[in-house]
């Protein structure tokens, strides 16, 4: 089995690139803070559009969880993680997840990683000058990346779970939270993605990574019952994925994970 890392990124607004490049500011957008300013921004935004949601150029990353699944000569390996620390900037948080990819080629998972989080990466790895030539690659270097590549939305480099499922009709698209619950899965724990900036405001970037690595563990486990769906994995094939899931949580220290496992055992 090939390497599988499934991903998310939880992002905030980017208050320096408003300041660089946002055409509707005020005359003294100068002498307001980062805070002010994004405030501003947001309620102009939902006075014109209804929603308060920035334009992706404009999305800072402040975390990207990532679960890695392979199989090595050593054993099985699972490991869930958000790259970097509570302090790293974005740019190395971008360099660090493209680098997994430089180095193991996995597969990628995502839900709505089409729609969001990979055109979010590209926007930023292009403001940070950052290099992703693997990732990049669709056959220029490798032949095999000509005809299953990570960019053409119909490879299998990379599944967006999400636009996958839904035929690539957005009329039937789902969200992550409700069809993990369906699934018998915990869903959303903690907070909800229009929490992060109030939260990031609050100083809580530990609760945003760790609600970072939830929606992660929920992609996988969808992705684990999407195996089963097409015949990839065998009963007992998935019955051992979603053990060893449970089984790192067993394992581990802090208590929000228990949590996790509580709530997915009372499905």
């Amino acid at each position: 089995m090939s390497a599988v890392l499934v991903f998310d990124l939880e992002t905030i607004p980017d208050a320096s690139g408003l300041r660089k490049a946002w055409s509707e500011l005020p005359d003294d957008a100068n002498k307001m803070t980062d805070l002010e300013l994004v405030s501003f921004v947001l309620q102009q935004r939902e006075a014109q559009t209804g929603k308060s949601f920035l334009p992706l150029q404009f999305q800072r990353v402040i975390a990207i969880g990532c679960l890695f699944r392979a199989e090595r000569e050593a054993g099985e390996v699972l490991q869930l993680r958000c790259l970097g620390n509570d302090a790293s900037d974005e740019a190395k948080l971008i360099r660090d997840f493209f680098r997994i990819i430089d180095k193991y080629s996995p597969q990628l998972v995502s839900w709505n990683g089409s729609g969001f989080d990979l055109p979010v990466l590209h926007y930023r790895a292009l403001i940070h000058g950052l290099a992703a030539p693997r990732y990049w690659d669709m056959g220029e270097d490798d032949r095999d990346f000509k005809f299953n590549n990570y960019i053409s939305r119909y490879h299998q480099r990379h599944t967006d779970l999400m636009d996958l499922l839904s035929l690539y009709n957005g009329r039937a698209l789902a969200p992550l939270d409700q069809v993990a619950m369906l699934c018998g899965f915990p869903g959303k724990q903690g907070m909800s993605g229009a929490q992060v900036w109030p939260a990031f405001c609050e100083g809580r970037i530990d609760d945003i990574r760790h609600y970072c690595l939830t929606d992660v563990l929920n992609t996988w486990l969808v992705w684990c019952r999407f195996q089963r769906l097409r015949g990839i994995y065998s009963g007992e094939r998935y019955q051992s994925d979603i053990e060893m899931a449970k089984s790192f949580l067993r394992n581990q220290s802090d208590s929000r994970w228990m949590n996790f496992l509580s709530a997915w055992e009372g499905h």
